[in-house]
């Protein structure tokens, strides 16, 4: 998760308000402290660019092979979360 910030110049501040939850919680997933919801790994994914699987399984999607074939996700405009 903090990879994905780096790469994507997502500050922790910028997530914890796209998520709307506390800078803390935020400290917590990317230093490992704390496993973050299933809901959150996807919004982190769509905020940041980076593949949903990547950040869920830590491997990169392989485009030869069928199923993981998805591209980097574009940045989301929207900077506030999906209901």
């Amino acid at each position: 998760m903090r990879k994905a910030l780096e790469v994507s110049g997502v500050t922790a501040l910028e997530m914890s308000e796209y998520l709307d939850i506390s800078r803390f919680t935020v400290s917590r997933y990317i230093n490992g402290k704390a496993d973050a919801p299933l809901q959150a790994v996807r919004l982190w994914a769509l905020r940041t660019g980076v593949p949903f699987e990547w950040l869920q399984t830590g491997k990169t999607p392989d485009p030869d092979h069928p199923d993981g074939g998805s591209e980097l996700l574009q940045l989301d405009s929207n900077q506030q979360p999906f209901d």
